[in-house]
């Protein structure tokens, strides 16, 4: 079968426009020209209709592009709508007056927290407001008990940026590792329900097993620096912010 775009869009139930604009984004494959008059085939109906299917789970183009061009399996379909949704269902979000109100914290912190990327939104909403998970609540709670104990902000917010500056680039390694070793050889071995779920399940246990070991290492550290600088072997932290 061979298609006009008018009868391409009616067939797939898409615009006209839509046709135009994946195309224009080169999410359709080249159709043929015959003169002045194009025609697709039903290939153009098939990528069409799994476009569709994939916005319905909520993907963006430039993950959708990446499913078309092969570069994510159809089994990683539950896997990547888990990582990139923005929060879930079940998840409580506030909005930013509603995050001050619970935390104490003024609007004007909290915007310098998101310009150090250290709090972000899990969403946009309509009008463009943002919406926080509920547990940044207690997250910045502890935030600011640190202030009320007497350190300054600004050196907070030092500490905090390199902090996630560091957790961000050991969670990359973590994906990395994840890729290559669980899901590029899961996905060798087999592909199908059965693959999906276990990349989930092992999905599940890298979270579960990696901020345990954070949160482990984490404490372990600053006791053994509390401990050395009280004993008076290591030279002091270099002041990074200016007075």
């Amino acid at each position: 079968m061979e298609y006009r775009i008018e009868e391409l869009a009616r067939t797939a139930g898409v615009a006209v426009d839509t046709v135009r604009f994946y195309q224009g984004r080169g999410l359709l494959p080249t159709p043929r020209r015959d003169g002045r008059v194009t025609w697709y085939g039903d290939v153009h109906v098939e990528r069409l209709q799994r476009i569709r299917a994939l916005q319905q789970r909520g993907f963006t183009l430039s993950i959708i592009r990446r499913f078309l061009d092969g570069e994510l399996e159809p089994s990683d379909e539950a896997l990547v709508a888990a990582v990139t949704a923005p929060t879930a269902p079940e998840d409580e979000t506030l909005t930013l007056d509603e995050l001050s109100a619970r935390s104490g914290i003024p609007i004007a912190v909290i915007h310098a927290l998101e310009q150090a990327e250290i709090l972000a939104p899990v969403s946009i909403s309509g009008a463009g407001a943002e919406q926080f998970r509920a547990s940044d609540v207690q997250a910045l709670s502890a935030g600011m008990r640190l202030l009320e104990a007497g350190i300054p902000l600004q050196d907070l917010l030092a500490l905090a940026t390199e902090h996630a500056r560091n957790t961000a680039q050991t969670a990359r390694r973590a994906v990395e590792l994840f890729d290559h070793h669980i899901r590029e050889r899961l996905q060798a071995e087999g592909s199908g329900p059965d693959v999906s779920t276990r990349l989930m399940e092992l999905f599940g246990e890298l979270l579960d097993a990696s901020a345990f070991l954070v949160e482990h290492h984490f404490r372990r550290a600053l006791l053994r620096a509390a401990r050395e600088h009280v004993e008076g072997d290591v030279a002091p932290v270099a002041q990074t912010v200016p007075r």
